[in-house]
């Protein structure tokens, strides 16, 4: 017996195609499509076979659309598409939906292209902002570490002030800070007090700039001067002494009075550095390389070079600027080896390698304004000025001499007068140098 209504027995299963169905049974996977039932024949089926009639619509349910073309289309409802057919998800035009490759926007439409000119404007806004804010901060942290020290105000009867600036440059034997241990390797003694090893007239001008080294045993006279501690006023008897002897007596401000009265020349900045702080400057720039003309030896400063191209480290370079006792003329080579060295330093220094590298600037900004002494008008400007110049001199952009020599008397150097006079004039006239020294 069936118990199918008609025309959906299981003998004939074409027929079951396209009917309606009064039974809680799911159509099959083929049939899951939406199709549309439209007014045949009476009582012919969707696909023109024959079965019983559709119900007659009514109690409220609407006509259903027919299926005629075998699309699902045709009659009144042509062009209708229920979107199966596409895969369309509704809400997303051409059946994309979200993270469909067709619909980056994710069925909100295409993102608007990127505003270039705008990010690079405020990239630009950022880096400048930056840059500007660690020079001011980099500027303000180096300026609280100069030790302003020298008072230049307490010297006395000054020559008149000349055109360009004039620094005297001083390399002391201090040994403060170093250990036995540091005294022993650096081949610095234990001697009490501070003496200057070097020291140098920098000019700095329109015309060049020019580097003077004034030997330490440059016979000069001690005029009356005021004390730098006690404020006494002490008369000038005279006396003939070596110029370092003049440091040793008073410090900075008699060495710039003595030096002032016996070359007639103003002095402006004063810059002094020690052993321990010399050394630190030339290991946080990595070394400096020197082409040393005739290798030497001395057992008193510990230097020990060869011919040729070389980098020293902080404890050889001391060595090498404070050499004398190997060299025949003594303290003068002495002072053309420290002028060369010191342009070669100021020349590394200024390299953008440091200039532009926080890892050696930092460093060498901290060990090189940790260990100098400035007098009290020094600023950075001025001290990056100074080193500029000695760059300057080492390239061959200025002149670098010691100061004319014309004999000596007990042991000391006496300078020609004749030619400091002429040097001094080109130098407060700001011209270019035409002296030679020895």
């Amino acid at each position: 017996m069936n118990d199918w209504p008609e025309g959906w027995s299981g003998d004939n299963p074409a027929d079951r195609y396209g009917r309606g169905s009064a039974s809680a049974q799911p159509e099959s996977a083929r049939v899951m499509r939406q199709v549309r039932r439209g007014q045949g024949a009476p009582g012919q089926g969707a696909y023109g076979r024959q079965g019983p009639s559709a119900p007659p619509y009514g109690n409220g349910v609407p006509q259903q659309p027919s299926y005629i073309d075998g699309r699902g289309h045709g009659g009144d409802y042509d062009g209708y598409d229920s979107g199966y057919n596409t895969g369309q998800v509704y809400g997303s035009p051409g059946g994309g939906g979200p993270g469909d490759p067709g619909d980056p926007g994710g069925g909100r439409g295409p993102r608007p292209a990127p505003n270039w000119r705008k990010r690079i404007k405020w990239t630009a806004i950022v880096v400048i902002t930056g840059l500007v804010v660690t020079t001011v901060g980099t500027y303000f942290w180096a300026d609280s570490k100069l030790n302003r020290e020298v008072d230049l105000s307490k010297v006395i009867d000054r020559p008149e002030q000349g055109d360009g600036t004039n620094y005297l440059i001083v390399g002391s034997d201090s040994r403060a800070g170093l250990s036995s241990e540091q005294k022993k390797q650096l081949h610095t003694g234990s001697a009490e007090g501070k003496r200057t090893d070097s020291m140098m007239i920098l000019h700095t001008g329109s015309s060049g700039d020019t580097l003077i080294s004034l030997p330490r045993d440059s016979d000069v006279e001690i005029p009356t001067f005021v004390g730098s501690e006690s404020g006494k006023t002490y008369k000038g008897t005279g006396r003939h002494v070596k110029l370092n002897a003049a440091y040793a007596e008073d410090g900075p401000e008699l060495l710039v009075r003595a030096v002032e009265f016996n070359t007639g020349l103003r002095i402006d900045h004063y810059v002094e550095i020690g052993f321990a702080g010399f050394a630190s400057i030339v290991d946080a720039v990595g070394g400096v390389e020197i082409d040393i003309d005739k290798g030497f030896k001395d057992k008193y400063s510990g230097a020990d070079f060869k011919t040729g191209k070389q980098t020293l480290n902080g404890d050889q370079a001391l060595a090498f600027v404070r050499t004398r006792h190997a060299f025949a003329a003594s303290d003068l080579q002495r002072t053309k080896n420290q002028q060369k060295f010191l342009a070669a330093l100021a020349h590394q220094v200024a390299t953008p390698g440091t200039v532009l590298n926080p890892f050696k600037l930092y460093p060498t900004l901290g060990a090189g304004l940790d260990s100098l002494i400035v007098d009290k008008d020094m600023g950075l400007y001025d001290l990056g000025s100074m080193f500029f110049a000695m760059k300057g001199v080492n390239g061959g952009d200025g002149t670098s001499l010691n100061m004319p020599i014309s004999g000596s008397s007990g042991g000391n150097l006496v300078w020609n007068k004749a030619k400091v006079k002429q040097l001094v004039q080109e130098l407060n006239n700001d011209e270019k140098v035409t002296v030679t020294g020895n």
